[in-house]
């Protein structure tokens, strides 16, 4: 399939896809589904990656094959399927000069329904089809109420091992996010609090907004987001926590996914689009309060039985949220 897409019993020549995205953080969740369904529809067709923000990484630049739109140069996409994931067309001036897309597609990972209706409605001068509309998660279409297919936010698995047992040391609890203030909930510093005063160790990376927030202590780490790459910092965990402030709702929580990837036991606040994989106290675990998340952390620093029985079951379901067969279903919408 690396030359020829397959179609109605006929080979014909792979579609042009272009993948647009602001690429301003190499830790941002859409900035890293766009490199990866990059890598993904790459196996299929010519696909191209362009910056939509003058602030791009430059770290990303340097990594990555990203192109900046240049109407001077005529550096510009040139027709095909169009992908805009976590940006948009609006208000720029390079859209109405460049060629019409055959399809465009726009992939919705926030709640902002302003920007849905900035890509559904369609300006008369511009002429492009009209927007086909992908969330990542069944949890965003309800609560926004909109139509559109349900595509997970691709991660490769294969890069997150089962974790192994680790030697003797404190039970271990962690999180992994951008350095981001709204990525940490107010209740969860005397949580922290709470937890090393029971003996538990806490890592997190990302946690530079908790600085000046949590005292110094010889099993507290707070770690700068990108320290370590994701699978190497999971190894080093019992169990993994995730909850964000309450004026931020994950659409999708790909950390969290990563962490189950590594057949870690996830404990979650239950609103996030990752809720809606996460069977409690089956393959990961979902609270509402802060004294819920206490005591499931107290019964999984005393039930290694439990922790590795749920970690295995978590490893189970992104396998099968990932799996070839789901991921080929996925990367065909793409190639029509």
């Amino acid at each position: 399939m690396l030359a020829n897409i397959w179609r109605g019993g006929q080979a014909s020549a792979a579609i042009m896809i272009h993948l647009f995205n602001g690429f301003q953080n190499p830790f941002g969740g859409s900035d890293l589904e766009t490199l990866e369904l990059h890598r993904l529809l790459s196996a299929d067709s010519e696909v191209r990656l362009w910056a939509t923000s003058s602030r791009v990484s430059g770290e990303l630049m340097r990594h990555f094959p990203i192109r900046r739109i240049s109407l001077p140069k005529w550096d510009v996409p040139d027709g095909g399927t169009y992908v805009f994931l976590g940006a948009h067309w609006r208000n720029k001036m390079w859209p109405y000069l460049i060629p019409r897309p055959r399809r465009l597609i726009y992939v919705f990972n926030t709640f902002h329904p302003k920007v849905i209706a900035l890509t559904t409605r369609m300006p008369r001068m511009l002429g492009w089809p009209a927007a086909e509309l992908v969330l990542i998660s069944d949890f965003q279409r309800r609560l926004l109420g909109v139509d559109g297919v349900v595509h997970p936010s691709p991660i490769d698995i294969e890069r997150f091992s089962q974790r192994l047992a680790r030697p003797d040391g404190p039970f271990t609890v962690g999180r992994l996010s951008r350095d981001a203030p709204d990525k940490h909930h107010a209740d969860d510093v005397p949580l922290y609090e709470a937890l090393l005063a029971d003996g538990v160790a806490v890592r997190i990376q990302g946690g530079m907004p908790l600085k000046d927030r949590l005292a110094p202590h010889p099993r507290l780490e707070l770690l700068p987001q990108g320290q370590f790459v994701p699978e190497k910092f999971l190894q080093g965990l019992d169990a993994f926590y995730y909850r964000t402030s309450s004026n931020v709702v994950e659409t999708f929580g790909r950390v969290v996914f990563e962490a189950m990837a590594c057949g870690l036991p996830v404990v979650c606040h239950s609103q996030g689009g990752y809720a809606d994989h996460i069977r409690h106290g089956e393959n990961g675990f979902l609270f509402e309060t802060t004294h819920q998340a206490e005591r499931i952390l107290a019964d999984l620093k005393v039930d290694p039985v439990l922790r590795a029985a749920v970690g295995l079951k978590a490893r189970q379901t992104v396998e099968q949220l990932f799996s070839p067969q789901a991921l080929r279903q996925r990367l065909d919408f793409y190639l029509k």
